[in-house]
């Protein structure tokens, strides 16, 4: 199943730069690090839930990547672009041997299971 992404086709010529490169370098950034790194949780300040994450790989003994973009009235546009990329709604934004698995709650239900382990030495 693949999410609904506006064509191409649709993007009227005289905007299609300006959509493509939209804050790119954050999205640039990123993908450096899920590139680099087996886990990146991506967050922002005085939000709970990527401190949550972090708790959760600490406790977990897993060594991660941490990516914070501004806080709840700073640099949202750049988060902004992160959600549009990546699809996912909210703070944090983790990744697991570059796959996107959701944000904190997700990420609890991964080392609950066994699946996150299972994920790193796969």
């Amino acid at each position: 199943m693949s999410r609904p992404i506006l064509e191409e086709s649709r993007i009227h010529p005289a905007v299609r730069e300006r959509v493509r490169a939209h804050h790119r370098s954050v999205v640039d950034e990123v993908q450096a690090a899920v590139s680099d790194h087996a886990v990146v949780v991506v967050g922002m300040r005085g939000n709970p839930y990527p401190r949550k994450a972090r708790k959760l790989l600490d406790a977990a003994g897993v060594e991660y990547r941490y990516l914070e973009f501004g806080s709840y009235l700073s640099d949202w546009r750049r988060r902004n672009a992160l959600k549009m990329w990546t699809g996912w709604p909210t703070m944090p934004i983790v990744f697991v041997k570059g796959v996107l698995v959701g944000g904190a709650d997700d990420l609890k239900k991964l080392i609950d299971s066994g699946e996150l382990k299972q994920l790193l030495n796969g």
